[in-house]
This record gives structure tokens, C-alpha cells and sequence, in this order.
């Protein structure tokens, strides 16, 4: 954790003018993700909501540009068709923004799932790591291009309270040996970690302009609850979900604010980890946090990138020929 003063209370209000920057936020659809866009878009910000269902993807745009006007602010948004559990998509989508975008200057990979039933990506990976930590570290590494073309760019990772469930289990990462909803889950949310902060380490020996940030929700009503094995029937699974994480956790208006601290503060030094100040890190306002041991062991990170490489063909070369 750094040791650098803290306010005791940080909102969205201290994220300032955004204009001039670009940023991309996956699974902007709905839920954090779109509250982030949502927030970006009002201080100004050039916002390329990355959805993976186009139709819902443009309902949130113009819901979007909906509740910025009510600001009496233009939203400059756009759409970016993006499903991460598809590396042929992310490939297209990296391409896309390229073509669109001289530079990003803030990439937040927010789009996610949560303990759904055994499935498998569109190549062959198991559906939590392959969603949750390859899709976003391939199409991190493919806008490397332009997130290095700023005056300074910012990436975000998107963690969980539940990267606390174990160590990195290198022998049953992609679930060869057996499936476990919650360990699957639990894995690609320490995979976030051990990314972002290896990132930052990259970055930083190769003298790259570059911060790498993490960030948690706590616990909030989005619809990741929808797949989760609350109930034997998904819709009413995820109603409960959601109910819970009403009663115990913040809205995902609120969810947003360490995702948009650890995007916008401009105090933010590379490697830092933001989430909810209250009792168990479920809600709150957005504060330092020290992560599990499991999260700084950089042999696991080491691990965790050269297979991340080898499996999604994105090696990053911008860092290393730096």
C-alpha cells in the first residue's frame, strides 16, 4: 500500500474535467461498467462503451447520452462491438478502435462473470478465466499501441474481494482436473491482480508512460448475480443475488467509484488497489487497499503472463523492445 496521504472521502466529483481524453470501459452495457462510461462521458471524455450484445449495447448509449444532456453536456460516445470471451472478436474490436482512435489514454476491463455452470470460451477455455483475465490481457496488449501513444495512459483491472480464495492454482488453472464455480472465479479475479500488477512492473522497466491500476466493487446488485448457483432457476438466482447485494453491499452507482478512482484520480501511482473503505470491503467510499500475499508473488505473475502470451498469441512486444 502506498504511503501516500489519503482523503478520507473521495467521489466522482474529484475526477475533474475529462475532456481530450478517450476512454474504453468494457461490459458498458449495464451495471459498472455503464456508470463508468456514464461518469467519463459527463466531465467530458470521448467514451467507446465495448459491449459484447450490440442491441443492449445501444440501449445503454442512448441512455447514456440520455442522463449526460440531463447535465447539459453533450456525450461524445460511441460503440464498440466487443465479447471477450471470443479472441477472434478481440481482435476485431482492437482493430476497430484502431482504426477509429489515434490513442486511449484509459482502458478499465470491467466486463465479466461470475460462477456460472462449466462452459467453455469460443477457444476452448474455461468461461470465468478465459472472460474475466485472457480476453481483457489480449486486448490489452493489442491497444498497447495506442495506450503508449498518449501523453500518459491508464489501465484498469478490475478485481474481487473473492481473489482472496486461494493461490494461484497452476495445476488446474484452466479447470483440467475439476470444476468448482466459486475456485474458477476466485482464480480469475486473482488473475486480474497478478496482470495488473505485472503490467505495472513491465511498464515501469521498460520507461513506458503507462499506469497499471486495480480496483473492486465490493458488493453490488449488478447482473453478474444472474448465473450464479443461488437458485436452480437463473432469473430467480439472480433476483436473489441481487437482493443481496442491496442488503449487504451499495449500488452499482456506488460500485463504480473505485473503478473511477483508480481511472481518474490523478494522484493514482502505478500498482495501487482501490476498493470500498467498509466492514469486509462490501461498501463504501474508495480507499488504498492492500490485496492477498497471493496477489504480489511475482513467480505466479511471471507464470501467469508467459502462459497468458502463449495461450491468447499477444506478447506485448511494444514493452519489451522499449
Amino acid at each position: 500500500m502506498s504511503g501516500r496521504p489519503v482523503a478520507p472521502v473521495w467521489t466522482p466529483d474529484e475526477l475533474g474535467p475529462q475532456g481530450g481524453r478517450t476512454v474504453l470501459v468494457t461490459g458498458a452495457n449495464s451495471g459498472l461498467g455503464f456508470h463508468v462510461a456514464t461518469e467519463f462521458a459527463r466531465r467530458g471524455a470521448d467514451v467507446l462503451l465495448a459491449c459484447r450484445d450490440t442491441g443492449r449495447g445501444e440501449a445503454a448509449l442512448e441512455r447514456l447520452r440520455a442522463d449526460v444532456a440531463d447535465s447539459g453536456v453533450e456525450a461524445s460516445a460511441e460503440l464498440v462491438a466487443l465479447d471477450v470471451a471470443d479472441l477472434a472478436s478481440v481482435r476485431r474490436a482492437a482493430a476497430d478502435v484502431a482504426d477509429r482512435r489515434a490513442s486511449v489514454d484509459v482502458l478499465v476491463n470491467n466486463a465479466g462473470v461470475m460462477a456460472p455452470p462449466f462452459a467453455r470460451t469460443a477457444d476452448g477455455f474455461e468461461l470465468q478465466v478465459g472472460t474475466n483475465h485472457l480476453g481483457h490481457f489480449a486486448l490489452t496488449g493489442l491497444l498497447l499501441p495506442l495506450l503508449l501513444a498518449g501523453n500518459g495512459a491508464r489501465v484498469v483491472s478490475v478485481a474481487s474481494v473473492a481473489h482472496r480464495f486461494g493461490p494461484l492454482d497452476r495445476e488446474n488453472y484452466l479447470s483440467e482436473r475439476s470444476y468448482s464455480r466459486w475456485h474458477a472465479y476466485g482464480q480469475s479475479k486473482l488473475s486480474n491482480l497478478l496482470f495488473g500488477l505485472e503490467l505495472q512492473r513491465r511498464a515501469a522497466a521498460a520507461g513506458a508512460p503507462l499506469v497499471s491500476t486495480i480496483a473492486h466493487p465490493g458488493i453490488s446488485d449488478t447482473n453478474l448475480w444472474k448465473a450464479t448457483p443461488l437458485a436452480a432457476d437463473s432469473r430467480v438466482g439472480g433476483a436473489l443475488g441481487r437482493a443481496l447485494g442491496r442488503a449487504v453491499g451499495h449500488p452499482p452507482a456506488q460500485g463504480a467509484w473505485p473503478l473511477l478512482r483508480a481511472a481518474g484520480d490523478a494522484a493514482a501511482a502505478g500498482g495501487e488497489y482501490f476498493g470500498p473503505d467498509g466492514v469486509g470491503g462490501w461498501k463504501g467510499f474508495p480507499v488504498l487497499e492492500r490485496a492477498s500475499a497471493a496477489a504480489y508473488d511475482t513467480s505466479d505473475a511471471a507464470w501467469l503472463w508467459a502462459r497468458s502470451a502463449e495461450w491468447t498469441g499477444v506478447g506485448f512486444e511494444e514493452l519489451a523492445a522499449r
